[in-house]
């Protein structure tokens, strides 16, 4: 698999291919922007995706939240500000990652927020088999 940097077709941030194993990259996004858009894409990648359809992308965005976003960084950041977009710009990440790990990452029970376990290897087939 490679990652490339390219000028990529009307609002398209980036994209897996996996006939050629290549991630590609919209040129000229901000940091935050290129890191959460490379997560996410390398979510497609560990997952196997091969279209770009509703489960794979909230997949491939809960990838993403996992990989970039600590539950003490986030923890840390909330407590300055509860803001989205200021925690985005504090762990580096995009507000729609935020949110992602906000919904499904954490749990809130009396005002308490708990961040949830991470399951690891086959959580996705574990969770249908428990539904």
């Amino acid at each position: 698999m490679s990652v490339h940097v390219a000028h990529l077709p009307g609002d398209l941030l980036g994209g897996w291919y996996p006939e050629t194993a290549r991630v590609f990259v919209r040129f000229g996004l901000t940091p935050s922007e290129f890191r959460s858009v490379l997560a996410h894409e390398l979510g497609h990648v560990y997952y196997q995706h091969t279209c770009d359809d509703g489960p794979s992308e909230a997949q491939a965005n809960l990838y993403a939240a996992r990989l970039l976003i600590d539950d003490e960084a986030y923890m840390r950041a909330e407590a300055v500000s509860s803001h989205p977009h200021d925690i985005a710009e504090e762990l580096g990440v995009t507000v729609e990652l935020v949110q992602t790990y906000r919904s499904r990452c954490l749990t809130s029970v009396r005002g308490v927020t708990y961040a949830r376990p991470r399951m690891g290897i086959g959580q996705w087939d574990l969770r249908r088999a428990h539904a």
